[in-house]
């Protein structure tokens, strides 16, 4: 069987270990040569590239490790790119948090003003990771999951059209493990469900066992009193942040009853609740600094100090087997079932045929195909129209350089309650983006 080698852009995150452990499990499936690491940040990624080689060498010497800053070095002679970048790193994030929330607005990475912010410097941080990809592994394909995965997916549509991007997120994959416990299986993929929306902002209207089952009147009526977690009690070693994020998913299905939401609606649907129920001076940033990013880099020098990752608290990165479930099945044409943010273009009848919309796909050697979803109710298209027209302005400000377009995404974000405050933002917004962001005008 064929080894691959596979580069993973972002190397210095703190997912990178979790992701490579994540690999290892399957190497009988998915084979591996050699992993290459790549970041701009060469510092950051020593200590996580350093701790990754001697794990390695323990526990599968087969497969070689490369860390590198060079582009060239990390994207020669690779099959597939593993995209998980955040431009700026967590010090940015948490202006994308705390500069809306100053102004009474939501403060999320990815949704409202927080996402449009960060949007934006992803963009050209991942067409970037696109053209390396293009230049030196022509054949090659990216998985990416950077975010604000839904504003990267439309600007990869209009300005890579081109390119052998697939653009995916784990935030549903999270969810279906919830709703397959919640109702006594082993694993999500003893399901098989239809969902429709855009990244973070969809709905599951059809959840089967594998015999064609509906398990739908069992998942509404837990979700409709408990949200995602078990019988209303916080889920062991979620931090308070998600906990409350699974419950709250019981007040968003309120809205739809037939159908079970992505816990992402509740900050487009109930964002006075949000902002009333948010520390202003110490957002889901800091948690993430104070909480995985020391403990990531943490066990990752103490390996490096010890020599072995004998008794690591790293774990594998079970989220993140989607990855490869999408690798096999560009590279076996397993015709994997998926959900993959793919361009609409008639999967949603009634809908903007270039929304990049999140549907069920068939993924093959030759990519994605999009299942029909067909018509969808007036109230999800009315929100998913206004959400669409957001990612399309960020993309085009982006394009253009157009200060006009950047503020009119702001305003137009269901999160914001007025063009006042949407352009109080965006100016503050500029401020702190400024080693980041085109010059507007």
């Amino acid at each position: 069987m064929k080894k691959f080698n596979i580069t993973i852009a972002g190397g210095g995150s703190t997912f990178t270990p979790g992701i490579i452990l994540m690999l290892l499990d399957y190497l009988d499936e998915f084979p591996i040569d050699t992993i290459k690491l790549y970041d701009n940040d060469g510092d950051r990624q020593k200590t996580i590239a350093d701790a990754c080689e001697i794990l390695l060498k323990e526990r599968a010497p087969e497969v070689s490790l490369l860390a590198s800053t060079n582009p060239e070095e990390a994207f020669t002679n690779v099959d597939f790119v593993m995209a998980h970048i955040r431009v700026g790193k967590y010090a940015m994030r948490e202006q994308d948090e705390k500069i809306p929330l100053k102004h009474g607005v939501v403060g999320q990475e990815t949704c409202g003003p927080g996402g449009i912010a960060y949007g934006m410097r992803s963009i050209p941080g991942v067409l970037e990771l696109v053209d390396y990809m293009e230049k030196y592994s022509p054949d090659a394909w990216m998985l990416n999951y950077s975010n604000p995965a839904a504003i990267v997916a439309e600007a990869t549509r209009k300005l890579r059209p081109n390119s052998k991007i697939l653009n995916i997120c784990d935030m549903p994959i999270g969810i279906e493990e919830l709703i397959a416990k919640s109702l006594g299986l082993s694993s999500r993929k003893e399901m098989e469900v239809n969902y429709y929306g855009l990244n973070h902002f969809g709905w599951w209207t059809d959840i089967r066992d594998k015999e064609g089952n509906s398990l739908m009147p069992q998942v509404t009526e837990h979700v409709s009193k408990y949200g995602y977690t078990m019988g209303g009690q916080d889920i062991p070693g979620e931090e308070a942040s998600w906990n409350s994020t699974f419950k709250k998913a019981k007040d968003v299905q309120a809205l739809d009853a037939a159908t079970v939401p992505n816990t992402y609606l509740k900050y487009y649907l109930y964002p006075d609740y949000e902002v009333a129920h948010s520390d202003k001076n110490h957002t889901r940033a800091n948690e993430v600094m104070e909480g995985r990013e020391k403990f990531v880099f943490g066990e990752c020098q103490a390996i490096i100090d010890k020599g072995s990752a004998e008794d690591t608290r790293l774990e594998t990165d079970d989220h993140a087997s989607y990855i490869v479930d999408l690798a096999k099945a560009i590279a076996f044409n397993t015709k994997e079932r998926m959900l993959m943010i793919v361009e609409n273009n008639g999967a949603i009848v009634n809908f903007d045929p270039t929304a990049m919309v999140e549907v069920p796909c068939i993924v093959g050697s030759n990519g994605p195909e999009k299942l029909v979803v067909g018509e969808i109710p007036r109230f999800q298209k009315s929100l998913m129209e206004q959400q669409v027209g957001v990612e399309k302005l960020v993309v085009e400000a982006f394009e253009e350089g157009s200060y006009q377009k950047l503020w009119q995404a702001i305003t137009l974000s269901k999160t914001v309650p007025s063009a006042k405050v949407a352009k109080d933002i965006l100016d503050d917004l500029i401020e702190a983006n400024k080693a980041f962001w085109p010059e507007l005008k």
